[in-house]
């Protein structure tokens, strides 16, 4: 039976596009359900095409007991942030210990925790005239970008680079790592 996969994210959901695309026609996964907190979200038109479940949720439906019981009955096995931006609650990490995961634009545990998002990390590694930045696939805990590290992999940062430039490099990295390490970890539930 196929292990079912729900992608949580909230913007433009490029991140979300690659692993509908990875596991559209895998043999013991696929994704099965997007929840958004975001209407307007492009994610939510990438549900739409893809003809996948959409779950709008608010920060309070997130924290509800009956939002868990959803994901049960509908047989989620595994749950992927990508670009979810509400903190997720303790109860619904309980419920799906060691099956979730979230990926992060820089390497943790620099430039992570509340805020640290999508351009506002890119500004501040420039910033900070660091020489490499990366991606962070992780385990999500209680705390903002602090679960055990699954898997990074870096890319320079040249003085010539913008927010901009860096986030073209690190979607590169993110969107040709991350649908590979997420069928690693369910091919070790098998």
């Amino acid at each position: 039976m196929k292990k079912r996969i729900a992608i949580f994210a909230s913007g433009a959901g490029s991140n979300a596009q690659k692993l509908i695309d990875h596991f559209r026609h895998h043999a013991f996964a696929s994704v099965s359900l997007i929840v958004c907190n975001n209407p307007g979200a492009g994610v939510t038109e990438i549900a739409a095409a893809e003809k996948i479940e959409l779950l709008l949720v608010d920060r309070t439906s997130l924290r509800s007991d009956e939002f868990v019981q959803l994901l049960q009955q509908k047989g989620i096995d595994f749950i992927i942030l990508a670009g979810f931006l509400l903190k997720i609650p303790g109860s619904l990490i309980a419920a799906f210990p060691g099956h979730m995961v979230n990926i992060h634009p820089a390497l943790l545990p620099k430039y992570g925790g509340k805020g640290m998002y999508g351009q506002f990390v890119h500004e501040a590694v420039i910033r900070a005239g660091e020489k490499e930045s990366g991606i962070t696939i992780h385990f999500v805990d209680e705390h903002y970008d602090h679960g055990a590290i699954i898997f990074q992999t870096t890319c320079p940062v040249s003085g010539s680079d913008t927010p901009e430039s860096l986030a073209q490099k690190i979607h590169f990295l993110e969107h040709q790592h991350f649908a590979p390490v997420v069928e690693r970890l369910i091919l070790k539930e098998l």
